[in-house]
């Protein structure tokens, strides 16, 4: 029988905080605290959000990026301060030293109706400000929707509040176990400036350029990202010590990575740790692989700086605080 490869990424039951059991949220801020720290990735189990929810949403994103071309296109993402869109083959250069990456995705933010559009507008104008949609508090960008699939918009809200509503609790064990109050994280969330991604990794049916594979080596900008994946597999991390760790799906399981600014909240404590997703080898090649992930952005005026829990003697502050939004607009307008 063949010995099944040790995953070096934890795998951590969160079922304490679903149930409100003190004594086992503890543990698991404790858990996440060593994996962040270790690693920068987690899996999580007994997560909250239903397997129904997750299958629905791949549903959907595997018949939008069967339309034409021309019908994805004319949703296109058209700059980085939306960030909502159609984003075509090779669009996207996560790696900014190689070529662009051999995905197309869809990118989603939180549904704003028209009231709340208009208030928030008016209360802009009133203020002088500039209002910096898809990204600021008044994120007045609406979401660019396909035609069809004829379910899509109203699977994919429904997922994105799903997710919305599971990481408040994630949010409250990542500040457990950062040694702040439990609501520290989600106050500093309450625009949900969160972007859902799906992503469609296309069989190989022509040579990569050099240096060219399916998502360039990069990490996450925000907070932290919910990763659901299919079993095709070419996910990777790079370990502490330099090596590449393959990171596939497990059944029942989120893949949940921390970001650069809860790298910068920490002090470092806790790793943005770069990714990948490699070609894929043998019949696996001429396979579609896909993936969604959901991104989570701290409130764009929210100030990024070090926790006091994070810093002390012989450990000062690495980072100089930057505002969450400042920070999201020059890392996409450096990868695209």
């Amino acid at each position: 029988m063949a010995i099944a490869p040790k995953i070096e990424i934890p795998l951590i039951d969160f079922s304490p905080f679903l149930i409100n059991d003190p004594v086992g949220k503890i543990q698991v801020a404790a858990d996440i605290y060593h994996a962040c720290r270790d690693v920068g990735f987690l899996y999580l189990v007994h997560h909250g959000i239903p397997e129904g929810a997750i299958a629905a949403a791949f549903a959907q994103s595997q018949q939008f990026f069967a339309l034409p071309l021309a019908e994805k296109q004319a949703i296109a993402w058209s700059s980085e301060v939306s960030n909502r869109g159609y984003i075509g083959l090779e669009r996207e250069r996560l790696d900014e030293t190689q070529p662009g990456d051999l995905k197309e995705a869809f990118n989603l933010g939180r549904e704003i109706d028209s009231a709340e559009t208009a208030t928030r507008a008016g209360f802009g104008n009133q203020l002088g400000t500039s209002i910096r949609p898809g990204i600021g508090e008044a994120a007045l960008v609406q979401n660019r929707w396909p035609a069809q699939p004829a379910h899509f918009r109203a699977t994919l809200i429904d997922f994105f509040d799903t997710c919305a509503t599971a990481v408040a609790s994630i949010f409250r064990a990542f500040a457990l176990a950062l040694d702040m109050p439990e609501e520290f994280i989600v106050a500093h969330h309450t625009a949900q400036n969160y972007t859902l991604r799906l992503l469609h990794y296309p069989p190989l049916t022509i040579s990569p350029k050099p240096g060219q594979t399916r998502a360039g080596a990069h990490s996450d900008y925000g907070t932290l990202t919910l990763l659901f994946q299919d079993d095709v597999g070419g996910l990777e991390v790079l370990s502490a010590q330099g090596d590449w760790i393959a990171a596939p799906a497990i059944p029942d399981a989120v893949l949940i990575n921390t970001g650069d600014l809860t790298e910068r909240w920490s002090n470092g404590v806790f790793r943005s740790t770069k990714h990948r997703v490699s070609l894929p080898q043998g019949e696996k090649a001429q396979r579609d692989r896909y993936s969604i992930a959901f991104f989570c952005e701290p409130n764009a005026d929210a100030l990024i700086g070090c926790l006091p829990t994070c810093q002390g003697p012989g450990h000062p502050p690495q980072y100089p605080p930057i505002t969450a939004g400042d920070y999201l607009l020059s890392r996409l307008q450096a990868t695209y």
